[in-house]
This record gives structure tokens, sequence and C-alpha cells, in this order.
């Protein structure tokens, strides 16, 4: 049973920063695929930031040089987010993708609130 659990969400001025964490618990490896998505109201879900199965990166066009994921371990990955802006506002999600019975399936964490005042 794969589980996520996210942190580190919260309220902060525009120009300040976050950083999110995600613990996963279950049979990981780090050649799962795991990373960041985000919605904001009204907004569909968007890839942020995550790790290829390759372990090389993929971040959404808004975020490159602002965003950095890092992955401390398997079970671990984390989004330091600076510069943040108001348009950074939305529910960020942490995922990964687990392999069963030949099927890939995206488990997703409950999600962490992350406010941009302006």
């Amino acid at each position: 049973q794969v589980q996520l659990v996210e942190s580190g969400g919260g309220l902060v001025q525009a120009g300040g920063s976050l950083r999110l964490s995600c613990a996963a618990s279950g049979t990981i490896f780090d050649t799962n695929r795991m990373g960041w998505y985000r919605q904001a109201p009204g907004n569909q879900r968007e890839l942020v930031a995550a790790f290829t199965s390759g372990g090389s990166t993929n971040y959404a066009d808004s975020v490159k040089g602002r965003f950095a994921i890092s992955r401390d371990n398997a079970k671990a990955v984390s989004l330091q987010m600076n510069s943040l802006k108001p348009e950074d506002t939305a529910v960020y999600y942490c995922y990964v993708v687990v392999r069963s019975n030949n099927l890939e399936r995206v488990h997703w964490g409950q999600g962490t609130q992350v406010t941009v005042s302006s």
C-alpha cells in the first residue's frame, strides 16, 4: 500500500520562499517517477516538477529558474520554491508512479495549500 504525505505549504508574500516535502510509504524505488503537480481554482491540474525514471528532472516553463525539485531518497521528494508569485497559488500534490502486475498506477498525496499574496 503506497501512501504519500505532503507538508510545508502555507501563506507567503510575493517574492518569498517555501519548501514542500513529500514522504512516501510502501515499496518505491528511485526509478519510480515522482514529483509535484498543482491545481489552482478553476484550472486543470498541471505538472510543476518531476523526476523521470532515469533520474532527470522536468519543470513547467512557468517555474523554471525559481523552483527546484530534489529527491532525498527513493521515498522522499522536496520542492524548493523561490521568488514566489501570486499565480503560484494552488494546492500542490505529490505523486509517484508505481508498476504492479504490468500496470502503472499513479498514487497521490492529499495536497498542501500554497497561497502567495501580492
